[in-house]
Protein backbone atom coordinates (compact mmCIF):
# COMPACT_ATOMS: atom_id res chain seq x y z
CA UNK A 1 0.00 0.00 0.00
CA UNK A 2 1.37 3.51 -0.84
CA UNK A 3 -0.67 5.79 1.98
CA UNK A 4 0.33 8.92 2.81
CA UNK A 5 0.22 11.24 6.12
CA UNK A 6 -1.95 13.47 4.40
CA UNK A 7 -4.65 10.54 3.91
CA UNK A 8 -3.99 8.94 7.58
CA UNK A 9 -4.14 12.48 8.92
CA UNK A 10 -7.55 13.15 6.97
CA UNK A 11 -9.42 9.83 7.82
CA UNK A 12 -8.06 9.96 11.96
CA UNK A 13 -10.26 13.56 11.87
CA UNK A 14 -12.81 11.79 10.33
CA UNK A 15 -13.20 9.28 12.35
CA UNK A 16 -12.47 11.04 15.63
CA UNK A 17 -15.35 13.53 14.66
CA UNK A 18 -17.66 11.01 12.70
CA UNK A 19 -18.40 13.89 10.43
CA UNK A 20 -16.59 14.92 7.15
CA UNK A 21 -17.36 18.78 7.68
CA UNK A 22 -16.11 18.79 11.37
CA UNK A 23 -12.84 17.26 10.34
CA UNK A 24 -12.72 19.51 6.98
CA UNK A 25 -12.99 22.52 9.80
CA UNK A 26 -10.34 20.99 12.26
CA UNK A 27 -7.64 20.18 9.22
CA UNK A 28 -8.51 23.74 7.63
CA UNK A 29 -9.04 22.25 4.16
CA UNK A 30 -12.68 21.62 2.49
CA UNK A 31 -15.07 19.24 2.91
CA UNK A 32 -14.57 17.79 -1.01
CA UNK A 33 -10.41 17.61 0.16
CA UNK A 34 -11.09 15.45 3.13
CA UNK A 35 -13.54 13.23 0.84
CA UNK A 36 -10.84 13.22 -1.90
CA UNK A 37 -8.54 11.43 0.51
CA UNK A 38 -10.38 8.84 2.31
CA UNK A 39 -11.35 7.24 -1.21
CA UNK A 40 -8.22 7.32 -1.94
CA UNK A 41 -7.06 5.93 1.07
CA UNK A 42 -9.91 3.35 0.72
CA UNK A 43 -8.62 2.53 -2.67
CA UNK A 44 -5.21 1.75 -1.49
CA UNK A 45 -6.98 -0.03 1.50
CA UNK A 46 -9.49 -2.66 -1.23
CA UNK A 47 -12.38 -1.97 1.32
CA UNK A 48 -14.87 0.86 2.31
CA UNK A 49 -13.82 2.18 5.57
CA UNK A 50 -16.72 4.54 6.57
CA UNK A 51 -20.36 4.02 5.54
CA UNK A 52 -23.04 7.09 6.12
CA UNK A 53 -26.30 6.53 7.46
CA UNK A 54 -28.59 9.83 7.12
CA UNK A 55 -25.79 13.02 8.41
CA UNK A 56 -24.03 10.20 10.64
CA UNK A 57 -21.04 8.44 9.37
CA UNK A 58 -19.77 5.80 10.84
CA UNK A 59 -16.73 3.80 10.99
CA UNK A 60 -16.78 0.11 9.42
CA UNK A 61 -14.59 -3.15 10.56
CA UNK A 62 -11.90 -2.12 7.95
CA UNK A 63 -11.47 1.66 8.98
CA UNK A 64 -12.11 0.91 12.58
CA UNK A 65 -8.50 -1.19 12.38
CA UNK A 66 -6.74 1.99 10.03
CA UNK A 67 -8.00 4.14 12.57
CA UNK A 68 -6.06 2.03 15.43
CA UNK A 69 -3.18 1.66 12.80
CA UNK A 70 -3.72 5.41 11.70
CA UNK A 71 -3.08 6.81 15.46
CA UNK A 72 -0.01 4.61 16.20
CA UNK A 73 1.89 6.26 12.79
CA UNK A 74 0.25 9.51 13.31
CA UNK A 75 2.21 9.94 17.10
CA UNK A 76 5.18 8.44 16.20
CA UNK A 77 5.50 10.74 13.58
CA UNK A 78 4.63 13.84 16.23
CA UNK A 79 7.16 12.07 18.56
CA UNK A 80 10.10 12.24 15.86
CA UNK A 81 9.29 16.40 15.65
CA UNK A 82 9.39 17.11 18.93
CA UNK A 83 12.64 15.00 18.87
CA UNK A 84 13.89 17.00 16.16
CA UNK A 85 12.35 20.40 17.92
CA UNK A 86 14.65 19.42 20.73
CA UNK A 87 17.50 19.31 18.60
CA UNK A 88 17.13 22.39 17.02
CA UNK A 89 15.95 24.01 19.94
CA UNK A 90 12.99 26.24 20.18
CA UNK A 91 12.92 27.16 16.74
CA UNK A 92 9.87 25.89 15.26
CA UNK A 93 8.36 24.33 18.01
CA UNK A 94 4.75 24.03 18.92
CA UNK A 95 2.85 23.33 22.67
CA UNK A 96 -0.98 22.18 22.36
CA UNK A 97 -2.80 21.99 25.39
CA UNK A 98 -6.35 21.61 26.33
CA UNK A 99 -8.28 22.67 29.35
CA UNK A 100 -11.43 22.35 30.71
CA UNK A 101 -13.94 25.44 30.52
CA UNK A 102 -12.83 26.77 34.34
CA UNK A 103 -9.43 26.51 34.11
CA UNK A 104 -10.17 29.31 30.84
CA UNK A 105 -10.17 31.90 33.39
CA UNK A 106 -6.61 31.43 34.57
CA UNK A 107 -4.71 29.54 31.81
CA UNK A 108 -4.47 31.94 29.20
CA UNK A 109 -2.31 34.64 31.36
CA UNK A 110 0.28 31.02 32.21
CA UNK A 111 0.21 30.73 28.26
CA UNK A 112 1.14 34.60 27.80
CA UNK A 113 4.13 34.29 30.00
CA UNK A 114 5.08 31.74 28.47
CA UNK A 115 4.58 33.25 24.69
CA UNK A 116 6.71 36.08 26.14
CA UNK A 117 9.65 33.81 27.05
CA UNK A 118 9.44 31.64 23.62
CA UNK A 119 7.96 33.48 21.41
CA UNK A 120 9.18 31.07 18.36
CA UNK A 121 7.07 28.20 19.73
CA UNK A 122 3.41 28.10 18.22
CA UNK A 123 0.94 27.55 21.02
CA UNK A 124 -2.33 26.49 21.16
CA UNK A 125 -5.05 25.59 23.78
CA UNK A 126 -8.53 23.64 23.29
CA UNK A 127 -11.25 24.26 25.62
CA UNK A 128 -13.71 21.53 26.17
CA UNK A 129 -15.07 19.37 28.81
CA UNK A 130 -13.13 17.11 31.27
CA UNK A 131 -14.31 14.09 28.97
CA UNK A 132 -13.15 15.14 25.67
CA UNK A 133 -9.92 16.54 27.54
CA UNK A 134 -9.06 13.23 28.69
CA UNK A 135 -9.77 11.98 25.30
CA UNK A 136 -7.37 14.10 23.95
CA UNK A 137 -4.62 13.47 26.58
CA UNK A 138 -5.14 9.35 25.76
CA UNK A 139 -5.49 9.90 21.74
CA UNK A 140 -2.23 11.49 21.96
CA UNK A 141 -3.73 14.91 20.56
CA UNK A 142 -2.03 17.53 22.82
CA UNK A 143 1.07 17.71 24.81
CA UNK A 144 -1.09 17.77 28.13
CA UNK A 145 -4.30 19.20 29.35
CA UNK A 146 -5.11 21.19 32.72
CA UNK A 147 -8.18 20.17 34.69
CA UNK A 148 -9.34 19.24 38.14
CA UNK A 149 -9.47 16.42 39.53
CA UNK A 150 -8.79 13.61 36.56
CA UNK A 151 -10.78 10.29 36.66
CA UNK A 152 -8.48 7.37 37.66
CA UNK A 153 -6.82 6.20 34.56
CA UNK A 154 -3.65 4.07 34.05
CA UNK A 155 -3.23 5.54 31.02
CA UNK A 156 -2.33 9.19 32.48
CA UNK A 157 -0.18 10.75 34.54
CA UNK A 158 -2.06 13.86 37.07
CA UNK A 159 0.49 16.77 38.65
CA UNK A 160 -1.37 18.89 41.14
CA UNK A 161 -0.10 22.59 40.81
CA UNK A 162 -2.42 24.79 42.17
CA UNK A 163 -5.68 24.96 44.40
CA UNK A 164 -8.70 25.22 42.83
CA UNK A 165 -11.28 26.09 46.14
CA UNK A 166 -15.07 25.71 44.94
CA UNK A 167 -17.28 27.93 46.27
CA UNK A 168 -20.96 29.05 46.69
CA UNK A 169 -22.54 32.36 45.33
CA UNK A 170 -25.31 34.30 45.40
CA UNK A 171 -26.83 37.57 44.50
CA UNK A 172 -25.50 40.25 46.60
CA UNK A 173 -29.86 40.31 47.71
CA UNK A 174 -30.02 36.98 48.60
CA UNK A 175 -31.32 35.96 52.20
CA UNK A 176 -27.82 34.37 52.96
CA UNK A 177 -26.09 37.20 51.69
CA UNK A 178 -25.11 38.87 55.27
CA UNK A 179 -25.09 35.78 57.10
CA UNK A 180 -21.59 35.57 58.98
CA UNK A 181 -21.90 31.74 59.66
CA UNK A 182 -24.42 29.62 57.54
CA UNK A 183 -24.93 25.74 58.52
CA UNK A 184 -24.94 23.15 56.31
CA UNK A 185 -29.02 22.14 56.37
CA UNK A 186 -29.65 25.82 55.24
CA UNK A 187 -28.87 24.46 51.55
CA UNK A 188 -31.26 22.42 51.88
CA UNK A 189 -33.56 25.44 51.36
CA UNK A 190 -31.73 26.26 47.75
CA UNK A 191 -32.30 25.42 44.23
CA UNK A 192 -28.52 25.09 42.69
CA UNK A 193 -27.48 26.16 38.78
CA UNK A 194 -25.57 23.07 37.45
CA UNK A 195 -23.49 22.58 34.54
CA UNK A 196 -24.00 19.08 32.17
CA UNK A 197 -23.81 15.57 33.83
CA UNK A 198 -19.96 14.85 33.51
CA UNK A 199 -18.83 18.22 34.67
CA UNK A 200 -16.04 18.23 37.08
CA UNK A 201 -17.72 21.31 39.32
CA UNK A 202 -21.22 19.15 39.49
CA UNK A 203 -19.51 16.03 40.17
CA UNK A 204 -17.98 17.50 43.26
CA UNK A 205 -21.19 19.14 44.43
CA UNK A 206 -23.08 16.10 44.03
CA UNK A 207 -19.88 14.31 46.25
CA UNK A 208 -20.55 17.10 48.66
CA UNK A 209 -24.15 16.94 48.89
CA UNK A 210 -23.80 13.26 49.19
CA UNK A 211 -21.35 13.26 52.42
CA UNK A 212 -23.16 15.72 53.91
CA UNK A 213 -26.32 13.68 53.85
CA UNK A 214 -27.90 16.80 52.36
CA UNK A 215 -30.67 16.88 50.16
CA UNK A 216 -29.75 18.73 46.58
CA UNK A 217 -32.53 20.52 44.83
CA UNK A 218 -31.32 21.36 41.45
CA UNK A 219 -32.69 23.72 38.76
CA UNK A 220 -31.64 24.25 35.41
CA UNK A 221 -28.55 22.75 33.76
CA UNK A 222 -26.07 25.44 32.19
CA UNK A 223 -23.84 24.33 29.65
CA UNK A 224 -21.01 26.69 30.69
CA UNK A 225 -19.80 28.73 34.03
CA UNK A 226 -20.37 31.93 32.57
CA UNK A 227 -24.14 30.74 31.99
CA UNK A 228 -24.41 29.74 35.63
CA UNK A 229 -22.74 33.30 36.86
CA UNK A 230 -25.59 35.30 34.58
CA UNK A 231 -27.97 32.65 36.21
CA UNK A 232 -26.96 33.37 39.77
CA UNK A 233 -27.21 36.85 39.28
CA UNK A 234 -30.48 37.00 38.03
CA UNK A 235 -31.88 35.06 41.10
CA UNK A 236 -32.23 31.58 39.13
CA UNK A 237 -30.24 29.62 42.00
CA UNK A 238 -27.02 29.68 44.03
CA UNK A 239 -23.94 28.16 41.96
CA UNK A 240 -20.89 26.09 43.34
CA UNK A 241 -17.91 27.52 41.51
CA UNK A 242 -14.13 27.68 41.68
CA UNK A 243 -13.49 30.68 42.79
CA UNK A 244 -10.76 31.82 40.28
CA UNK A 245 -14.09 31.92 37.61
CA UNK A 246 -15.87 34.15 39.89
CA UNK A 247 -13.12 36.40 40.83
CA UNK A 248 -13.84 39.82 38.91
CA UNK A 249 -17.48 39.05 39.89
CA UNK A 250 -16.45 39.17 43.62
CA UNK A 251 -14.31 41.74 43.35
CA UNK A 252 -16.99 43.92 41.55
CA UNK A 253 -20.15 43.22 44.06
CA UNK A 254 -22.24 41.26 41.34
CA UNK A 255 -22.08 38.18 43.06
CA UNK A 256 -20.95 37.25 46.63
CA UNK A 257 -19.64 34.44 48.26
CA UNK A 258 -22.02 32.78 51.24
CA UNK A 259 -20.08 31.84 54.30
CA UNK A 260 -21.02 28.14 54.74
CA UNK A 261 -19.56 25.75 57.23
CA UNK A 262 -17.54 23.06 55.23
CA UNK A 263 -16.30 24.97 52.85
CA UNK A 264 -14.96 26.07 50.75
CA UNK A 265 -14.70 22.70 48.91
CA UNK A 266 -10.63 22.34 48.21
CA UNK A 267 -9.60 20.93 44.97
CA UNK A 268 -6.58 21.01 43.11
CA UNK A 269 -5.55 22.03 39.55
CA UNK A 270 -3.99 19.25 38.04
CA UNK A 271 -1.20 18.85 34.61
CA UNK A 272 -2.48 15.79 33.21
CA UNK A 273 -0.33 13.92 31.06
CA UNK A 274 -0.24 10.57 28.89
CA UNK A 275 2.20 7.98 30.75
CA UNK A 276 4.42 7.43 27.78
CA UNK A 277 4.02 10.87 26.45
CA UNK A 278 7.76 11.85 25.22
CA UNK A 279 7.40 15.67 25.84
CA UNK A 280 9.09 18.45 23.44
CA UNK A 281 11.73 20.81 24.71
CA UNK A 282 8.81 23.51 24.58
CA UNK A 283 6.35 21.20 26.78
CA UNK A 284 8.80 20.33 29.50
CA UNK A 285 9.16 24.36 30.23
CA UNK A 286 5.21 25.00 30.28
CA UNK A 287 5.19 21.74 32.53
CA UNK A 288 7.42 23.13 34.38
CA UNK A 289 5.90 26.61 34.18
CA UNK A 290 2.57 25.29 36.21
CA UNK A 291 4.15 23.41 38.55
CA UNK A 292 7.10 25.80 39.84
CA UNK A 293 5.96 29.36 38.92
CA UNK A 294 1.54 29.09 38.28
CA UNK A 295 0.63 30.10 42.07
CA UNK A 296 3.34 32.66 42.01
CA UNK A 297 2.60 34.30 38.74
CA UNK A 298 -1.36 34.40 38.93
CA UNK A 299 -1.00 36.17 42.60
CA UNK A 300 0.71 39.43 40.89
Amino acid sequence: MHLTLRQLQCFSAVARNLSYTKAAEELHLTQPAVSMQIRQLEQQAGLALTEQFGKRVHLTEAGEEVHRYARSILQQVAEMDDVLDKLKGFAGGRLKIAAISSANYFAPRLLGTFHQRFPDVSVSMDVTNQKAVLKQVIDNEVDMAIMGQPPKDSQVEAIPFMDNPLVIVAPPDHRLAQRKRIALPELEKEVFLTREPGSGTRGAMERFFREQKLKLTTGMGMGSLSSIKQGVQAGLGLGLLPRDAVRVELQIGRLVELKVKGLPIMRQWHVVLHRNKRLSLAAEEFKALLIDEAVELLAA
